[in-house]
């Protein structure tokens, strides 16, 4: 194959030849026509001295514009680059000669500068002498300062403690840092509006949604009653409460939501958004997307696995009629006889996501909880006594676990007892790290779920969604 400065090199040949010929061609008729000149006024009285002169003219424009071609229409490519045809200029250089692009990291800053003219300028200028580009810029106004929230692409081997001396140095004070990845790149509208559609599909999404909203904080969701129905007193008024690091909100279902974050106060804008999300859960009611799954069971017994909520509370009442004592406390760990007390908790989407299995004939047989527990996440399940050791527990543990890596949770524990190793041996199966603590025979088993690829196909082959 031609490369392309070969076709360079011969389209400037071919272009050459012609701009020869054409100029050859005019020396010829400039020749005729100075001969038909000089044979008519050599006749004359000063016929010699014009010719001579003519000569002369003629010699000193061919001498200029030789001299001007070979400066400006010969003059040889620089190094590593081409003209075509059309004029247009080519690099020979390949791509492989070219130098790497400097390797880079995202960042999300956040620091408070003085509310007068030039303080923002003396910060970009301060993270310009260290190459940082700044992406994304957003300004929070308050009482005694502003907040200005930015996402960088700054080299990797900026440090972020120097980052933080840079910004200091430059008036930034309160300065917090923390990596960023590309799902940071969204602008705050657009991502604003993607966590209120989620929050829209599914109510058991508002806890997700308002911690992916606010970064790294601790979201409670306080009822209005105890299981035993007597008032906590935890309310909150319907336009909520902002107090530096603690936001509270009325919850829709009774109760208050209260959100914690040590490490930064929060900012009027995203008390505003916030209380938004709550807002649109609040007129949307209760809600629970609904998508069943078919399984068939090594004996031939096909199941359904579906998302449950407050609709099966009478079903879920039923099985633990079914279930043996020894099950149930299990589960509980507590008396077995307020094991029914919990099932209003545990069903409901404003504390997380459950999963039911139902047989054929529409009996639930299964319950598995998927719970947020302010900064982590617990995994609980359910069997009815007829139907365990048949793989039930391990397929919704699976599930649940996808849920939590699909919400981005690092880990999942299950609370146990150190006798259930029914329950042990599903987490084991699960394939994850595993963290055991044990005390007064109460088990917690941790599984870390980051770098998790293993847990986000959890459907059987013989899975048939509806």
């Amino acid at each position: 194959m031609t490369n392309m400065t070969e076709v360079t090199k011969r389209a400037r040949r071919t272009h050459h030849w012609r701009r020869d010929l054409v100029e050859l061609a005019a020396l010829f008729t400039a020749v005729a026509v100075a001969d038909a000149v000089a044979n008519t006024i050599v006749h004359g009285p000063d016929g010699p001295y014009l010719l001579v002169i003519s000569a002369v003219v003629l010699t000193a424009t061919a001498g200029f514009h030789t001299w001007w071609a070979r400066r400006h229409s010969h003059a040889p490519p620089p190094a590593g680059a081409g003209t075509s045809a059309a004029g247009t200029s080519i690099t020979t250089g390949t791509p492989d000669t070219a130098a790497p692009a400097p390797e880079t990291a995202l960042w999300r800053m956040r620091t408070t500068v003085r509310d007068e003219p030039g303080s923002l300028a003396l910060l970009c200028t301060a993270l310009a002498r260290h190459r940082v580009d700044i992406l994304t810029l957003q300004t929070h106004p308050l009482a005694e300062g502003t907040v200005d929230e930015l996402l960088l692409r700054a080299p990797a081997t900026l440090q972020a403690n120097q980052l933080t001396r840079e910004i200091a140095a430059a008036g930034g004070t309160d300065t917090w840092l923390e990596r960023a990845d590309a799902h940071d790149l969204v602008d705050a509208p657009t991502r604003v509006l993607g966590l209120a559609t989620r929050t829209a599909l599914d109510a058991a999404e508002l806890p997700l949604a308002l911690r992916q909203l606010l970064g790294r904080c601790t979201i409670h969701s306080l009822p209005a009653t105890t299981l035993t129905g007597r008032p906590t007193g935890e309310t909150a008024p319907v336009e909520g409460v902002l107090d530096g690091t603690v936001m509270k909100l009325r919850d829709p279902s009774g109760g208050a939501i209260t959100i914690e974050r040590h490490y930064l106060p929060f900012t009027p804008t995203e008390f505003a958004r916030a209380r938004a999300l709550v807002e649109l859960d609040a007129r949307l009611g209760p809600r629970i997307p609904r998508s069943e799954d078919v399984l068939t069971l090594p004996e031939g017994n096909e199941i359904t696995v579906r998302r449950a909520g407050l609709d099966d509370l009478a079903a879920a009442r039923a099985m633990h009629d079914r279930c043996g004592d020894r099950t149930l406390s299990l589960r509980y760990h507590g008396p077995v006889g307020d094991a029914d007390r919990y099932l209003g908790h545990l069903l409901s989407p404003r504390f997380g996501r459950t999963l039911a299995v139902q047989t054929a004939s529409g009996r639930l047989v299964a319950l598995g909880h998927l719970l947020w527990d302010g900064d982590e996440t617990e995994v609980a399940l359910l069997v009815e006594d007829a139907w365990q050791r048949r793989g039930i527990g391990s397929e919704l543990l699976r599930r649940l676990v996808a849920l939590a890596v699909e919400a981005g949770c690092e880990s999942v524990y299950a609370v146990t007892q150190s006798s259930n190793t029914g329950m042990v041996a599903a987490m084991r199966g699960l394939g994850l790290p595993l963290d055991y603590q044990i005390e007064e025979g109460t088990l917690v088993v941790t599984a870390r779920l980051a770098a998790s690829s293993t847990t986000t196909t959890v459907r059987p082959r013989t899975a048939q969604q509806r």
